[in-house]
Parts: C-alpha cells; structure tokens; sequence
C-alpha cells in the first residue's frame, strides 16, 4: 500500500508541484549544484566518476536482466533504445582496445555483452510480449544526424581518423541512446518499476559522467575544453552531447523519485 496522502513526501511534492517553471528549475539547480560541491570535496580523483557512470549503467542492465529472467515478460523496454546502446558500445569498445585497454574496457565489454543478451530477449525468447506498435522512434532520426556530427567534429590525436570518427559517433549516439524508450514510455502513459529503475541508472549514470566534465572545466578555468591538439570544437562538442543527456533523463528522474516518495509501484508519465 501506498503512503498516506498527508506523509511528508506527499505534502512536499504538492507544494513543488504547485511552484512555477523557474522555482522548479532553481531548486533543481540548486540540488545539483550541492551533489556536485560534495563529489568535489569527497572524490579526489575526478577519473573515478567515469567508472561510476559504467558501473552503474552497467547495475541498470542488470536490472533488466532480472526482470526479463523472473518476469518472462519484455513489455515497457524499447529495443530500439537496447540497439543504440549496444551501437555505442560496441564503437566504444573498439576504440578503448585501441586506445586505453584499462577498467573502462572491461566495464564496456561487460555492459556489451548483457546488452545484447536483453536484445536477444527481446527479439525471440520473449518476441510475444515486446509491444513493437509503441517502440515506432524511428532510429535514423539520431543515427544520420550523429554519423554526419562525427565526420565533422572528432577529436584530433594519433589514432588513425577512422579511429577518432567512430569515438565520436559513439559519444553522439550515447547522448540520444535513451530517447526511443522515453518515447515509448510517452506512448504508454506509465511505466511498471524494473524499467523506471533501469531509466533512473541511466541518469544517475549520466550525473556521475557530467560531473567530471564539469568540475574539470571548473578546476582548468575552461581550458580543458581545449586540450585535443587544433580540434577545439571536439572537447566542447563532448560536454554539450553529456548535458543533453543529462537534461533528457532529468525530467524523468524527478517524477521516478516522486513516484517512489509516494510509495507508487507504477510510474504514471506526465501528459
């Protein structure tokens, strides 16, 4: 059962609903400000914050991987959205066995190989239940665009340019991945709870990622915006593809932590 509607949650989000547009965008500032002040003081090594974001990414996947497991059910997941996914991955990978072979490859290969497990799930074992009629985001709308960004703006280093055209398609499309299952939950009017949790690890995942690029940006004074070699326009390319995707999966985050404040196993999405 639900809490009661005069529990403290209840009354709070009723008086945050109640607030206008810039209230709500100050407050929420304000909180994401404060979580970034105490990353600051409380993680040294601001590189710790791109291993959060994969392992909890990689937590969210294996949300699903329960659900798909003990439910027998793939209903309210987009396979679209699993498929950028593993799109950006799989060039991620490639480039970071290039590049870096180190703990973000392992936390890529391992989120890969999960991704196309869900993937598989969805497409065969579970076909049955996967409502196809609301995963209609049509997938060239991100991937045309991303491909066309990265041939224009990549970062410039010693890697062969191919190499450096496929990181930056991987960045472009990550930051749009999520938008084929936040239009599928759109269409569905609510979301049951193993896919809400699995969409709140993305945008804690993207937190953790945003938070480096912007408290590095604080502590250079910008300047490491500009530390690719000429290519200055790619660094800042980068971080406006992370707050994208961060602002994309902002709105949802804050009616899944209502809904779970209001003890609601389902998530209803706003109109």
């Amino acid at each position: 059962m639900g809490r009661k509607r005069t529990s403290p949650a209840n009354v709070l989000f009723g008086w945050l609903r109640r607030q206008s547009l810039k209230v709500k965008t100050f407050i929420g500032a304000a909180i994401g400000l404060f979580a970034l002040v105490a990353l600051k003081f409380t993680v040294k090594n601001h590189n710790h914050f791109f291993v959060a974001s994969e392992a909890v990414h990689l937590a969210g996947i294996l949300v699903l991987i329960y659900k798909l497991t003990t439910q027998k059910t793939c209903s309210g997941l987009s396979m679209k959205s699993q498929e950028l996914t593993a799109m950006f991955l799989a060039v991620r990978l490639f480039c970071s066995t290039i590049m870096e072979g180190d703990i973000h490859t392992f936390l890529d290969f391992t989120t890969l190989v999960s991704t196309i497990w869900v993937i598989y799930m969805i497409r065969f074992k579970l076909k049955s239940t996967y409502i196809k009629e609301l995963d209609n985001f049509p997938l060239y709308y991100v991937v045309v665009p991303s491909a066309i960004l990265a041939v224009v703006v990549h970062p410039f280093t010693h890697h062969f340019r191919i190499g450096r055209i496929l990181w930056a398609l991987g960045a472009y499309v990550e930051a749009v991945s999520v938008l084929p299952q936040l239009h599928m939950m759109q269409n569905a009017k609510m979301v049951e709870p193993f896919t809400a949790h699995y969409v709140f690890a993305l945008g804690v995942s993207r937190f953790f990622s945003c938070a480096h690029w912007i408290l590095q940006i604080y502590e250079t004074g910008g300047s490491y915006l500009y530390l690719v070699g000429s290519g200055y326009f790619w660094f800042l390319a980068a971080f406006l593809s992370e707050m994208v995707q961060t602002f994309i999966l902002t709105d949802f985050c804050y009616y899944y932590i209502k809904s779970f404040m209001q003890g609601q196993l389902i998530m209803k999405m706003p109109v």
